[in-house]
């Protein structure tokens, strides 16, 4: 089924909403603990529960109008479902903080076994979106693996040593915000590898 358009605004508000909700709960919600499926715990496992519900939600809208999830947003639901419900289950605030960390530190070793097997997973994951030459896929999966296991560290030491405020919005815009960054830096490889469009359109000297 192909994807039907819908307004980028409205795609960026189901995709990047629950996250937002996310910051805005944690620094509106002041009391100690909350009332969730019959016990009290923690603000934390209080909006994570919440978060991973509108997720969800917002997930399935994003199904019905547009038809079509990528394999990428399949992969982050899943992501978030599992973990958050780990976190809803065992309600330990630092569980959540190194959330995180687990999470990069398996995305850069998952990458990095397949690279060991002279594979790219996510020449698999994107390929789709983003052709491009196999060499520049081993160049490009090999950074990410790096990049991923930095973002690992980086996220125990935010963690580990300043408060749950910075913590929080650091996961929610740094982290973010260092992906786009590095994303942009990236731009050069995709141009040497990447696969341009072989069908041009006909030039008038073709047309008799």
């Amino acid at each position: 089924m192909s994807e039907r358009e819908i307004s980028p605004w409205l795609k960026q508000s189901l995709e990047f909403g629950p996250v937002l909700a996310f910051f805005v709960a944690f620094f509106l919600l002041k009391a100690e603990s909350y009332p969730l499926l019959g016990q009290m715990v923690q603000p934390f496992t209080f909006i994570t529960f919440w978060f991973v519900i509108l997720m969800v939600v917002s997930m399935g809208i994003l199904r019905v109008l547009t038809g079509h999830l990528s394999r990428m947003q399949i992969m982050t639901l899943g992501l978030v479902v599992v973990m958050g419900g780990l976190t809803v289950w065992l309600d330990d605030e630092r569980f959540l903080k190194l959330k995180p960390t687990l999470l990069y530190a398996a995305f850069s070793a998952i990458l990095a076994f397949g690279l060991w097997q002279g594979k790219s997973y996510l020449a698999s994951l994107l390929g789709d979106i983003l052709p491009m030459e196999q060499e520049g896929w081993m160049v490009l999966t090999r950074r990410f693996a790096w990049f991923f296991l930095a973002l690992a560290v980086a996220n125990t030491l935010i963690a580990i040593t300043l408060s749950s405020a910075v913590w929080v919005s650091v996961k929610t815009f740094g982290l973010p915000l260092a992906m786009v960054v590095f994303m942009g830096l990236q731009y050069k490889l995709v141009e040497k590898f990447g696969l341009m469009d072989d069908a041009d359109p006909a030039s008038p000297n073709d047309q008799d």
